[in-house]
């Protein structure tokens, strides 16, 4: 089998797949609080998604990463990562990891750990409770940093993710690096992404990271480093804590020169792209025969036209989403 080759010759080694839209939280910047979401019928099965991660996995990809909504609400997922762990094993994988919102952590922390799974995201926007319930609608933290602590117990490395919203978190920022420098954890802030109708105006959210990195670094010493974790995230250390601090910037900074990455949705449809709406169905070839030919030719396919960048925007007077999915249908 070849390798997966873009038109710009990168080579695509990492996909993130959503294994359900459903989440037990509603966050601000990625849902709307009253949601439809897909029927059960149209959702690949567990054993349909195990195919089609294998055939990207034969094509040389080496890292997944397993998102949702939230992942740990799916029925059967510890079994589905358990299959999915025989590529680590065999050496053909170099890490299954997942991001997730926490809440399911300390039920299934050690599952995770049994399975080969070395390192997990955890997305945490405050750490004010009131606040937290707020941004997430639903969500309450004492659950997440239970499961936090659950994730500690069992050996996994934790990254914690925070979207960066401009008048609700901003005054947590230096007190969200003490945080993770005393737990353990590396953090990073995300500009909030322009996908899906949610509600609010993304203009009152937005909050561009060139802004947080200055008034971070006014405070605190942020040396280069070139570590990488495949994602679009831009490293530093942060002197006074040791742990890393990243930085993805969607809009102030476009991250496409060096992506190798491709996003999958729990109905088959493949995203080349997060800020695009073109899409590869891979669910009527996977579902055509046994033979994964045509399913290696949609891929093809697919990776044949994957382009070179997206074209996230948030403009005055235009708040509307540049792509009209939500976050939780393509995968966080």
């Amino acid at each position: 089998m070849t390798d997966l080759i873009d038109p710009f010759g990168r080579q695509v080694t990492y996909l993130r797949v959503s294994v359900t839209d459903r989440c037990n939280y509603r966050c601000v910047y990625c849902m709307s609080e009253n949601m439809t979401f897909l029927p059960k019928a149209d959702l690949l099965s567990l054993e349909e998604l195990d195919r089609v991660c294998s055939a990207f996995v034969e094509r040389g990809v080496d890292k997944i990463r397993l998102t949702g909504g939230e992942p740990l609400v799916r029925r059967g997922i510890i079994t589905f990562i358990e299959r999915l762990s025989r590529h680590l094993k065999s050496g053909a994988l170099k890490e299954l990891t997942l991001t997730t919102n926490g809440s399911q952590l300390a039920k299934y922390a050690k599952n995770l750990a049994d399975c080969g799974v070395k390192r997990i995201n955890v997305s945490v926007d405050s750490l004010d409770p009131a606040k937290f319930h707020e941004a997430t609608r639903w969500g309450q933290l004492e659950d997440v940093l239970g499961g936090l602590s659950a994730a500690k117990r069992a050996g996994l490395d934790v990254k914690i993710n925070a979207v960066a919203l401009k008048d609700f978190n901003e005054d947590e920022f230096d007190r969200m690096i003490e945080w993770c420098g005393a737990e353990g954890y590396d953090l990073t802030f995300i500009e909030t992404m322009p996908l899906g109708e949610i509600g609010p105006d993304r203009l009152e959210q937005y909050l561009p990271l060139s802004v947080v990195r200055e008034r971070i670094e006014a405070r605190w010493t942020l040396d280069g480093t070139d570590y990488r974790t495949g994602g679009p995230a831009a490293y530093s250390v942060v002197r006074e804590t040791g742990k890393r601090l990243g930085f993805i910037t969607p809009l102030t900074h476009n991250f496409c020169e060096s992506c190798n990455r491709v996003r999958l949705t729990c109905t088959g449809q493949l995203y080349m792209c997060l800020g695009q709406d073109d899409c590869a169905d891979l669910r009527g070839p996977l579902r055509g025969g046994e033979s994964d030919t045509a399913l290696n030719d949609a891929i093809d396919a697919a990776i044949g036209r994957k382009p070179k960048g997206h074209d996230f925007v948030i403009e005055r007077g235009n708040a509307a989403p540049s792509v009209s999915r939500h976050m939780s249908v393509t995968g966080g």
